[in-house]
C-alpha cells in the first residue's frame, strides 16, 4: 500500500505542478475558444488541460517501475506500454481538438485506431464471466470487436459530462477509487496476479485528477479539454478490460470453499462488465439520452447541445458548485454501492442503506433554493455561498435598528435591512419627502425645477 500511496503523491504532486505552466501555454498559444451558447462559463478559459495530466501519468509510471513490488507488472505483461501508446494516441488527438478542432468523425476513428493498437498489444477481453456457466471464451475477434466498442463508450462518456468545472476530474476519480477497492482486494486478497495491473491504472487515474482538480474545481482557471477527458476515459476502459475476462473463478473458490460464495464474491464482474460500467453509470446513462434525444430529433448523435444532466441540473434552480456535488454523490452512490455488495455478505443492509442514501439524495435534489449556513467555526472551510455575511455598518440607520438585528442573530438579511432603511424614512413629514423625491430625480428644492433645463445654478 505504501507503493502506491507514493505514485499517487508523485502522480497527483506533477500534474498540480505542470497545470500553472501549461495554462499560460495555452494562453500564449490561444487555445481559449469563444464563450458558445452552451457554455455555463462565462469568459474565455484556456484549455489543453490534457497535457499536464499526461506528464502526471508518465512521472507516475516512471515511480512505479522504480518500485520493488509494482516494477513486476512491467515485467509480466504489456498492459502498461499499451496503456502508454494508447493513451498517447488519444492525448494527441485532444491536443489537435483543444487547438484547432477535430471533426467528430475523425475524432471518432482516432479513438478506435488508439483502441486496436492496445488491443494489438494485448490488451482485450478474452473470456466473458457468464452466471451459471463460468468463463466463456471469445474468439479473438469477438474480444477485438468487445474491447473496442467499451473503450470508444466510455472515452465519450467521460467526454460529455466534461461541462461544469471540476466535473468530468471528479467523477472519474470517484470511479477509480471504487475500482480500486475491487482490484486491490482481488489482488491482495485472492492472491489474483492479474488483478495488479488495474490496481495501477486505478492509482494513476486518482492521482491525475486530484492534481488537476485544484486547479479545475469552480471557479475553473483551466479546462481538461479532449486532451484530458478523452485519456481519462481511456484509462477507465483499460483498467476495466485488464482484469475483467482475466480472473479465474476456480482461483476464489479455492479460497472461499464454496461457488456461492464465489459467485457472490464475484458480482461485480460476474455479468460482462458490470463494475466498469456501473461507475460511470451517469455519464454512460447521459452519452444514451444525448444520443437518443439527437437522434429523435433528426441532428446527428455528436451535436452539442445544453441539455445533459448537468445543465438541467443548473435549470432547476442549483447552483454551480451543488449541481457538480449532486453528480458526485450519485456517481459515488452507484459505484461504492456495487463495491460495498461484491464485499460484504449482508446484501440486506446494503440494499437498505443504499436506499437511505438515495432519499436523501432525491430531498437534496428537490431544495434547489435551499441554502444552509455554516457554523462560525467553520467559515474559511465552506463556499462562499454558505457563510454568514457581516452586517454592513452603512445599513445600521440613525436609530440603531441593524446593530440591534445584529446583537440578535450575528446576520442581516434583505427583508430586515430594507425594514432598517424605510424607518428614518417614516420619521419624516409629507412636504420633506416630497422634497427628498424631488431631489433624487435631480430637480431643485426650491424651485422645483431641474438642474438641466438652463434655469438653475
Amino acid at each position: 500500500m505504501r507503493e502506491y500511496l507514493l505514485v499517487l503523491f508523485c502522480t497527483a504532486a506533477v500534474t498540480y505542478l505542470l497545470t500553472g505552466p501549461v495554462r499560460k501555454f495555452a494562453i500564449a498559444a490561444g487555445a481559449m475558444p469563444p464563450v458558445r451558447a452552451r457554455d455555463v462559463h462565462r469568459e474565455p478559459t484556456p484549455r489543453l488541460g490534457g497535457i499536464a495530466m499526461f506528464g502526471g501519468l508518465c512521472a507516475g509510471i516512471l515511480v512505479a517501475s522504480q518500485l520493488d513490488n509494482l516494477s513486476k507488472v512491467f515485467s509480466q505483461g504489456t498492459d502498461i506500454r499499451a496503456l502508454l501508446s494508447g493513451a498517447g494516441i488519444m492525448w494527441l488527438l485532444g491536443v489537435l481538438d483543444d487547438k484547432w478542432g477535430v471533426d467528430a468523425l475523425v475524432k471518432l476513428g482516432g479513438q478506435m485506431i488508439a483502441a486496436g493498437v492496445m488491443v494489438w498489444q494485448g490488451v482485450t477481453v478474452i473470456t466473458l464471466p457468464v452466471p451459471g456457466q463460468g468463463p466463456v471464451a471469445v474468439s479473438p475477434t469477438q474480444g477485438m470487436v468487445i474491447s473496442v466498442v467499451l473503450v470508444v463508450v466510455m472515452v465519450n462518456a467521460v467526454n460529455f459530462i466534461d461541462g461544469l468545472d471540476g466535473l468530468a476530474g471528479g467523477m472519474v476519480c470517484i470511479a477509480a477509487m471504487a475500482f480500486f477497492l475491487y482490484s486491490y482486494r482481488l489482488w491482495y486478497g485472492y492472491t489474483i496476479s492479474d488483478a495488479a495491473p488495474a490496481v495501477l491504472f486505478s492509482v494513476l487515474l486518482i492521482g491525475m485528477c486530484l492534481g488537476f482538480l485544484a486547479h479545475n474545481m469552480h471557479p475553473a482557471r483551466i479546462f481538461m479539454g479532449d486532451s484530458g477527458s478523452m485519456m481519462l476515459g481511456l484509462m477507465l476502459a483499460v483498467a476495466a478490460i485488464s482484469i475483467t475476462g482475466r480472473v479465474d473463478p476456480d482461483l476464489i473458490t479455492s479460497e472461499l470453499g464454496s461457488q456461492t460464495a464465489t459467485v457472490h464474491a464475484l458480482v461485480p464482474i460476474y455479468i460482462p462488465l458490470l463494475l466498469p460500467l456501473t461507475v460511470i453509470a451517469l455519464p454512460l446513462a447521459d452519452l444514451l439520452l444525448a444520443v437518443v434525444r439527437r437522434t429523435w430529433a433528426g441532428q446527428s448523435p455528436f451535436a452539442a447541445d445544453k441539455r445533459h444532466l448537468h445543465h438541467r441540473l443548473l435549470q432547476v434552480g442549483h447552483s454551480h458548485s451543488r449541481a457538480v456535488l449532486i453528480m458526485y454523490f450519485w456517481a459515488a452512490l452507484i459505484a461504492f454501492g456495487t463495491v460495498a455488495f461484491s464485499v460484504t455478505n449482508t446484501g440486506r443492509t446494503v440494499v437498505l442503506t443504499l436506499a437511505g442514501l438515495c432519499l436523501v439524495g432525491l430531498l437534496v435534489l428537490l431544495m434547489p433554493r435551499f441554502r444552509p449556513r455554516a457554523p462560525r467555526a467553520l467559515q474559511a472551510f465552506v463556499p462562499p455561498r454558505y457563510r454568514r455575511r457581516p452586517v454592513a455598518r452603512a445599513a445600521a440607520g440613525v436609530n440603531g435598528a441593524a446593530p440591534d438585528a445584529a446583537a440578535a442573530g450575528g446576520e442581516l438579511t434583505a427583508d430586515s435591512a430594507g425594514r432598517a432603511a424605510s424607518e428614518p424614512m417614516a420619521e419624516l413629514s409629507a412636504e420633506d419627502k416630497r422634497l427628498l423625491g424631488g431631489v433624487e430625480k435631480g430637480s431643485s428644492p426650491v424651485t422645483g425645477r431641474g438642474h438641466g433645463n438652463g434655469r438653475g445654478r
